[in-house]
């Protein structure tokens, strides 16, 4: 067995963390992982991609187009750019919430609305959670957990090879102390959202 993540999003949405998080709970579920990570100018808003491999006799870090099982978005446009890295079976779970680069700030550039970026998804592979894990984040207690409510996303996909349970336990390893209720509050918002359009 192999499952192959592509993680994708911009510079401060906390991917790295996320890929952490996956990769550690991988290794405590028994998997052998391979991890890469690829980013440019992160600090300033970059983009930010991530691939995780588990499974037995995971040789390189490296996901061929087409062959990522799930693909996680933290960003609606980065996203929507990554798609080649699925095929029609994969799940994609993507944060619908923008960040607005500066050239559309400047008036240079002009951001699609939520609603072409989605079809646009969906015209390659139906199967799509797409939530607002920043709003969800806010009601959790901190718009900074919106990374939380989409591991826990994640974790509700069907065929995902994680426990909820493993899942949540690595995220709290990472995350401070003083912040894991707000974190606990975050994954389990994500997790019932993914649950709830899955039935």
């Amino acid at each position: 067995m192999k499952y192959n993540i592509h993680l994708v999003g911009v510079g401060g949405q906390g991917v790295l963390l996320a890929s952490t998080v996956l990769g550690n709970a991988a290794v405590g579920e028994g998997f052998e992982v391979a991890m890469s990570e690829v980013h440019g100018m992160a600090q300033r808003g970059g983009s930010v991609q991530c691939s995780v491999r588990m499974g037995q006799d995971v040789l390189s870090p490296l996901i061929p187009r087409g062959g990522a099982d799930l693909l996680m978005g933290f960003e609606p446009v980065e996203t929507c750019r990554s798609l080649t890295m699925i095929n029609r079976d994969s799940y994609i779970v993507t944060n619908i919430d923008p960040v607005v680069p500066i050239s559309v700030s400047a008036g240079q550039d002009v951001y699609p609305s939520i609603g072409e970026i989605l079809d646009a998804i969906r015209s390659v592979n139906g199967n799509l959670f797409a939530l607002d894990a920043t709003a969800l984040a806010v009601k959790a207690g901190k718009a900074i957990t919106a990374n939380s409510v989409l591991i826990g996303a994640i974790s509700a996909v069907k065929g995902f090879p994680l426990s909820r349970e493993r899942m949540l336990d690595s995220l709290l390893e990472v995350v401070p102390s003083k912040a894991r209720e707000i974190n606990v509050k975050a994954f389990e918002l994500g997790f019932e959202s993914t649950r709830a359009e899955s039935r």
